[in-house]
């Protein structure tokens, strides 16, 4: 096995801008007017556009999100070169320039790609101004907006990781891959494991994937419920597809190896769409107590502007969140043992692997697991006890059933994946067995996103509707093209 014996620092000292000592006020000033005046401005922005309903339209819209990213860009640097230029050590952790370069670049590439967008919309709107309100429609823009967030986080990332492989902090021995145990399974039963996760991961797939098609295709889903929906079927594919596809390859191979980078990216994407699916369940929750116990108010509460803005912060948190972990466990050292004993980069069995005191990672585990996976839990039981509630004071049997069987089998739903999830990241202690790991880990990585489509969707009427309205559109298009 490779190893890649590093020398580099901890830190890193700044030069800072090249300004001779006797203007260095003069000139602190005025960068610090011109920072306060940036986020002021945009700020205000911000809020003429929130809180004016005339300038809610794309070109507003766009010049909002351009606002935040301003700020949000300038804030990356200026700060801190104001204070540096107020003292005499001008350093910066190895942890602080990683996560400087990735936010720098993340909102510069937002900024860049905002640009590019608001011309596109000039265009449309003095070229094609009959069909403006067509081509730059609601869902058209947010759909634009939240990819290129999505996008540039993604970029970010990579050359974060990338430049991290070049930097390893400190003194230490760094490995270049590590080896997967996969699944306790013996080798006689390997086969039929085999297909049997393979089914269930197409079943999760197909499953996921019609769901969002079904959605997009039928207008009357494009209702709050169905659109955390559809957000959740593409967190369940992607939850899966980070760990599945190469368990299933390691399970027909002999060398069962991951790169290190490829660990470090599999353990990001793995968090990062588990706390987005995590605060998806939490936010339908809520949508279904609105929709039981404020009926009168759904459509004000609900509105879409609300329910866009939930959907874009779980995403953009969970990018964080993951980033956070990431860049926290880049900083630890593996030394004589690279044997993984599970079947993907689990967070909670690198450190257990690590030779390097892991005592800060272990402390924001716990801290964001209780934010992340708690808090939403907490938020999901309040919902269905109100749910409850609000249905005993008014016992139609038929109202009953109806909310017994969808709550109950959300709530089965929440239970599996809370459980497991429990299991792994609370209960687990260096006595645990690795097996016992890694059934709970197969429970919601696996199992709990194939029966999401099922308990959220399949069974739904709307959906069943929407279903058949898609199959007779098919055998419309079969029969067009036979004749």
């Amino acid at each position: 096995m490779k190893r890649d014996n590093k020398t580099t620092v901890s830190e890193f000292l700044l030069l800072g801008l090249p300004i001779p000592t006797e203007h260095q006020d003069l000139f602190f000033t005025l960068f610090l007017v011109m920072y306060m005046a940036t986020v002021l401005g945009n700020l205000l922005i911000i809020l003429l556009i929130r809180m004016d309903s005339r300038l809610h339209t794309p070109m507003y819209f766009f010049l909002s999100h351009l606002a935040l990213t301003d700020v949000s860009f300038s804030s990356v640097t200026v700060p801190k070169m104001l204070k540096d230029m107020q003292s005499i050590h001008k350093s910066i952790p190895y942890a602080g320039c990683m996560s400087q370069m990735y936010f720098f670049m993340w909102f510069g590439s937002v900024d860049n790609i905002l640009l590019a967008v608001m011309a596109y919309d000039r265009y449309v709107a003095i070229c094609q101004p009959l069909h403006y309100t067509t081509i730059m429609r609601h869902e058209k823009c947010v759909s634009l907006v939240t990819a290129s967030w999505i996008y540039c986080s993604l970029r970010s990332l990579l050359h974060t990781l990338l430049l991290i492989r070049v930097m390893v902090p400190c003194n230490k021995s760094s490995v270049s891959e590590f080896l997967l145990m996969g699944l306790p399974i013996p080798p006689e039963h390997q086969g039929l494991f085999f297909t049997l996760f393979l089914v269930m991961y197409l079943a999760t797939v197909l499953g996921n994937l019609l769901i969002i098609l079904l959605i997009r295709m039928d207008s009357r889903l494009h209702t709050p419920m169905y659109f955390f929906l559809s957000h959740l079927a593409i967190t369940d594919v992607s939850f899966s597809s980070v760990t599945v596809p190469k368990m299933l390859k390691d399970m027909q191979s002999i060398h069962k190896s991951i790169s290190y980078a490829g660990c470090m990216s599999q353990m990001y994407f793995f968090i990062w769409f588990g706390s987005v699916d995590n605060l998806l369940l939490a936010l339908m929750a809520y949508d279904r107590y609105v929709a039981i116990c404020q009926p009168l108010h759904y459509a004000t509460i609900m509105r879409q502007e609300k329910c866009v803005s939930l959907v874009s912060a779980s995403w953009v948190y969970g990018s964080l969140r993951s980033l956070l972990h990431t860049l926290l466990l880049v900083r630890v050292s593996f030394c004589d043992d690279i044997t993984i004993p599970h079947f993907f980069c689990e967070l909670p069995v690198l450190l257990k692997m690590s030779c390097s005191d892991v005592s800060l990672n272990e402390w924001v585990l716990f801290f964001e697991v209780g934010i992340d996976a708690f808090l939403p839990f907490i938020a999901i039981v309040g919902s269905y006890i109100r749910i409850w509630a609000t249905v005993l004071k008014d016992p139609s049997a038929k109202r009953f059933f109806k909310v017994l069987s969808t709550c109950g089998s959300h709530l089965l739903v929440v239970s599996l994946f809370y459980g497991s999830i429990a299991e792994v990241y609370v209960f687990s202690s260096p006595s645990m067995s690795s097996a016992k790991e890694i059934a709970a880990s197969v429970m919601y990585m696996i199992v709990t996103p194939m029966l999401n489509p099922f308990i959220y969707s399949l069974r739904n009427r709307d959906i069943k509707q929407a279903f058949k309205l898609f199959v007779n559109r098919m055998k419309s298009c079969s029969s067009n093209n036979i004749t």
